[in-house]
């Protein structure tokens, strides 16, 4: 009899790393689609941004245009989810791979939760050394 309710228990167990896992899928997504727009939702009132080695902290306004001109010079064809780290109820952590039409670029993003939210706090886009 207690076998028949032991998926059911490991789904409620394992529900919470999920939910928190989608934030982090959302937004490699976002990057495949180099939605600038969507992914500036996601997004801190400031975020600490490196993009190809020019580093500063930008309003989330700033933040989207950075990122738009970003998608505009490299056309994204594809992402890979590397690494993610979301045990933190507090803090997530990942690093994609993006293929662009001018080459292959590592990102890596931090989010914070916010007034019970989960939003960016740190986005760091690097050339991927192959």
């Amino acid at each position: 009899m207690k076998l028949k309710y032991f998926p059911l228990v490991t789904l409620l167990f394992l529900l919470p790393l999920a939910v928190k896992a989608d934030d982090i899928e959302k937004i490699a997504d976002l990057l495949k689609q180099g939605n600038a727009h969507e992914l500036a939702k996601m997004f801190s009132s400031n975020v600490d941004m490196n993009i190809l080695d020019e580093t500063n902290v930008y309003s989330k306004a700033q933040s989207e245009m950075i990122l738009d001109k970003f998608f505009k010079e490299n056309k994204p064809h594809a992402v890979k989810l590397l690494h993610r780290v979301s045990s933190n109820p507090n803090y997530n952590f990942g690093v994609a791979i993006l293929s662009t039409d001018k080459g292959k670029f590592r990102i890596s993003y931090t989010l914070r939760e916010i007034n019970k939210v989960m939003v960016v706090i740190e986005l760091r886009i690097e050339t991927e050394k192959t």
